[in-house]
């Protein structure tokens, strides 16, 4: 069994920043694709940022020159660094992961979600 937990969400002002994390427990091998999510009210889950085992990060254009995804391969935790927060911003950011699994199985994980609110 595998568990991703998420912190770091909160309150913050227009234009403040906050850093989201995400550790990956349990039962893994390896984790290939690690990224977050993000579900606004009365929106759909929609991608955020993901990076890859190497390195290789993708961003929604919504967010891209403000937030920065990364990773602790030795800590099997992913990070997000976000600046510049606008109100559009404000939504339940969820970790996900492909796992590895010690059978040689690919296993998707989700968190059980942060919520970020931007507001003054």
């Amino acid at each position: 069994q595998v568990q991703l937990v998420e912190s770091g969400g909160g309150l913050v002002q227009p234009g403040g920043s906050l850093r989201l994390s995400c550790a990956a427990s349990g039962s893994i091998f390896s984790i290939n694709t690690m990224g977050w999510y993000r579900q606004a009210p009365g929106k759909q889950r929609e991608l955020v940022a993901t990076i890859m085992g190497a390195g290789r990060t993708n961003y929604a254009d919504s967010v891209k020159g403000r937030f920065t995804i990364s990773r602790d391969n030795a800590k099997n935790t992913v990070y997000l660094q976000m600046n510049s927060l606008k109100p559009e911003d404000t939504a339940v950011y969820y970790c996900n992961a492909v796992i590895t699994t010690p059978r040689l199985q690919y296993l998707e994980v989700w968190g059980q979600g942060t919520l970020v609110t931007v507001s003054s």
